[in-house]
């Protein structure tokens, strides 16, 4: 089913990039659904990334914590008609099963080519805080 107003090649990207966020595709993925110089969240610690080899490294502390889960329930455009926002089920697996909770949304921002130049998280309809990561 396509969300209204969302270009296909957009869609595609982020329903792919859910089903693979709970397997070992992941890694390979990156390239082809993020942008080099991608500007990402990293909510565990409250500060920004930047680039694949951060965001792959932030993927394996959450992995080597968890397994973390993630179930895609729904996209739109953003009030600004320009960012996709997907509303994502969280959730953790573990030796007991699958435990899901809450929903927030994963507001992204695309490049000329087609790949995530940013990612946002935002709960419910306030921003959560992440600040800037020094890199000097």
């Amino acid at each position: 089913m396509a969300a209204a107003g969302i270009p296909t090649a957009r869609e595609a990207l982020l329903r792919r990039m859910y089903e693979v966020f709970s397997t070992d595709e992941r890694d390979a993925f990156v390239p082809r659904c993020l942008a080099p110089d991608v500007d990402w969240p990293n909510v565990l610690d409250g500060v920004r990334l930047h680039g694949h080899d951060e965001v792959r490294a932030y993927w394996a502390r959450q992995f080597t914590a968890g397994h973390p889960l993630v179930r895609l329930e729904g996209l739109r455009l953003d009030g600004d008609g320009e960012a996709v926002v997907a509303t994502v089920r969280q959730g953790m697996r573990d030796g007991d099963g699958e435990h899901w909770g809450g929903t927030v949304e994963h507001v992204y921002r695309f490049g000329g080519d087609g790949l995530v130049t940013r990612m946002d998280v935002r709960a419910g309809a306030r921003e959560l805080s992440v600040r800037p990561r020094n890199h000097g």
